[in-house]
């Protein structure tokens, strides 16, 4: 007998409703919070929703716990995940490591704001990047995922559970303030997804979770797979420390994701991710003079630009302007060679980004041969489209030419 279908809904989302949505399809059933601007939608609606689908929710007396919570949930065989922003992902940075060194599948999800400390609460910025990767103390792997649109930020989630499972590691769904409210028509899917524990499938062998009849001792000194501690032989440390890098580091090519677009004949590509993909890509159109309807399906998320910034810039027609998109859905770790495949033949590589620059330095890295410029900006603003574009026309010499 055939499966039925599954069936799929049309629906107008925010995006922190469809990230709420998207991890209880992927079978969430604990969450943890505690409110923060601008990510408390989701612990809004988990607390609704929680319920009603088996689990349990729970508000926590701060972030700290909230982390430590989904990993103990985890543990007791629940799926689980909490969502915060800049001052209460900072932190979760200690639980972040335990949940890296004792293997835990957790998803956090980080709507970034505007920093340092209290900063801008209503806000967006894409300043945690480097954080997201690096902001607990030693040396472990980490998956981060950056959405771009509504849609995103419901696939992402579902990906995030996917990966942590997959991979027995926390998972960064690093969203930011204009993709968490912004709204859209997404499909969402009914029910629940199974992530099946397929061996073949897997990096490290399956959690034995607690009271299913297995001895498991969760250490977070360093130790061995029965949970011994070996932090005082040096070589079994170094062996154990590896493989928690290595089972990240050696499998770049399953965990990440990009979408390249007008790449093939590009002599510029602009590098983005998260919100700024957005402006980045009605750049890139009007460049290329390409309108809506002549955009394939997966790029039907860009229809609705943001459309602030619109001037003589974005009135004037460039359509022999040879620009691409790199759109990186998988920041962490780093695409290198799926980006090197993508610039392959482009000279200049400009990277927008709501930060002092942190991101331009890893595209740097990889592709020495080209000239990267860095698009940094800083204060809560998006870029505008008009910004990109005349950036475009300044390394193209364009702009000079209408003077």
């Amino acid at each position: 007998m055939d499966a039925k279908p599954e069936k799929l809904n049309e629906v107008v989302l925010q995006g922190n409703e469809a990230c709420a949505k998207g991890a209880l399809y992927a079978g969430c059933r604990f969450f943890a919070g505690y409110p923060i601007t601008p990510s408390t939608e989701i612990i809004e609606m988990m607390s609704a929703e929680m319920q009603k689908a088996g689990g349990a929710f729970i508000q926590m007396e701060d972030e700290i716990g909230s982390a430590c919570a989904i990993i103990g949930a985890r543990w007791g065989g629940s799926k689980a995940m909490t969502a915060t922003s800049g001052p209460g992902y900072t932190l979760m940075q200690e639980a972040i490591g335990f949940a890296a060194v004792t293997e835990t599948p957790i998803v956090i999800v980080n709507v970034q704001r505007g920093g340092p400390s209290t900063g801008q609460p209503t806000l967006s910025s894409q300043q945690d990047i480097y954080q997201a990767r690096y902001g607990s103390h030693g040396d472990y792997g980490i998956i981060v995922l950056a959405p771009s649109s509504v849609q995103e930020m419901y696939d992402f989630t579902i990906r995030a559970f996917e990966l942590a499972e997959q991979f027995r590691t926390p998972v960064i769904l690093l969203a930011d303030e204009v993709v968490g409210h912004m709204r859209e028509k997404i499909t969402i899917r009914e029910g629940q997804k199974e992530i099946k524990r397929e061996k073949h499938k897997y990096v490290v062998s399956p959690q034995a979770d607690f009271f299913q009849g297995a001895n498991s001792m969760v250490e977070g000194q360093l130790h061995d797979e029965q949970g011994r501690r070996i932090g005082h032989i040096a070589s079994r440390s170094g062996d154990f420390i590896n493989s928690i890098n290595r089972k990240i580091r050696d499998h770049v090519d399953v965990i990440s994701s990009i979408d390249s677009y007008c790449m093939e004949d590009a002599d510029v590509a602009i590098v983005a991710y998260g919100s700024v993909a957005r402006p980045s890509m009605n750049a890139v159109k009007h460049a290329r003079g390409i309108r809506d309807d002549r955009l394939g399906p997966k790029f039907k998320i860009f229809r609705d630009i943001l459309k602030r910034g619109v001037n003589k810039t974005l009135h004037t027609d460039y359509s022999h302007l040879k620009v691409g998109l790199v759109k990186i859905n998988t920041v962490w770790p780093f695409p290198e060679e799926l980006l090197k495949q993508a610039t392959e033949r482009v000279d200049t590589v400009i990277v927008p980004e709501m930060n002092v620059g942190k991101y331009t330095r890893e595209v740097e890295r990889a592709l020495k041969d080209k000239t990267v410029i860095s698009m940094p900006k800083c204060g809560g603003d998006i870029h505008t489209p008009t910004e990109i574009l005349d950036r475009i026309l300044e390394v193209t010499g364009l702009e000079e030419e209408e003077r």
